[in-house]
């Protein structure tokens, strides 16, 4: 009942974002306003805000005059690619940010020496890192390897992905309850014993929501990184030549938006249906 209930208010909230949409766009002012002399509310008119029908009945047109394939098909492939590559991303993002949270959890200096740079990297601005990181990659051989300019977007997916996982992890490792530590000590466990018997089951709660938060992240990283690159292939890349038709077909650009947004929701969903599946007889704890 709960999963249905869940369901129905996502949905009910689409609506009313649409709802809002569509009333704004009837009372705001066509060519925006100002709010105490300052230029915040938006253009309501066509241009800027088409009507969410025009919107989703774009994606049953032709792409282009007089071509067969549906803008659906065009943005359901882009999506497609810039899903694996997102994919890629959160993997390589958990797998680091796993790596870097057991680190710290049995380290103190580390987590002292290392936190504070983790959390001054997701300050650096993911536009201009992109284009160093294409960069950097074209310059790696090794042996027989070239760098596919595709694992440069994945990377950056990585880089947003990897932090929340890291933080999660870490918080909830360092959460376990002191009388159940002096439990394994008892019996003599080994820190690994300790680690994979108990910290880590005791973590999950934290790490589940660390987890969805790496999913949409490196959706994200994947988008972000084709828009600065050039990528081709991906929804991204769509953006951008979209974009370039607004000002003809201003419907257009927001088919590949809600494209990428699905991808996040898709990505978070996927991480959602593993947690139910792997912990479907485990009961639910409280996070405090």
């Amino acid at each position: 009942m709960t999963r249905a209930r869940r369901v129905w208010t996502f949905a009910l909230a689409l609506v009313l974002v649409a709802v809002v949409w569509e009333l704004y766009k009837w009372i705001g002012p066509q060519d925006g306003g100002t709010v105490f002399g300052w230029t915040i509310l938006p253009r309501a008119n066509d241009q800027a805000m088409p009507h969410v029908w025009d919107m989703l009945s774009r994606y049953a047109q032709p792409e282009r005059r007089g071509s067969t394939t549906s803008i659906f098909q065009v943005v359901l492939s882009g999506a497609w690619f810039t899903f694996r590559l997102a994919l890629t991303g959160f993997v390589l993002g958990t797998a680091i940010g796993l790596g870097l949270a057991v680190l710290m959890a049995r380290f103190r200096f580390v987590e002292r020496g290392l936190l504070p740079y983790l959390i001054l990297s997701q300050t650096v601005p993911l536009i201009a890192l992109a284009p160093l990181v294409v960069s950097w990659g074209g310059k790696l051989h090794v042996g027989g390897f070239e760098w596919p300019r595709w694992l440069s977007a994945a990377v950056l997916g990585a880089f947003l992905a990897f932090f929340p996982v890291a933080v999660g992890t870490l918080r909830g490792l360092t959460a376990t309850p002191p009388a159940s530590l002096e439990l394994m000590d008892s019996f003599a466990a080994s820190w690994r014993q300790t680690l994979f018997k108990l910290r880590f089951p005791a973590a999950v709660p934290y790490m589940v929501p660390a987890l969805k938060l790496a999913a949409t992240a490196s959706v994200v990283g994947v988008v972000v990184a084709e828009l600065s690159t050039g990528l081709a292939g991906g929804v991204g890349r769509l953006i951008i030549e979209y974009a370039r038709e607004a000002t003809s077909d201003p419907a257009k650009v927001y088919t590949a938006v809600f494209g990428a947004a699905a991808l996040g929701l898709v990505l978070y969903g996927l991480v959602t249906l593993i947690d139910l599946v792997t912990m479907r007889n485990r009961p639910r704890e409280a996070v405090g």
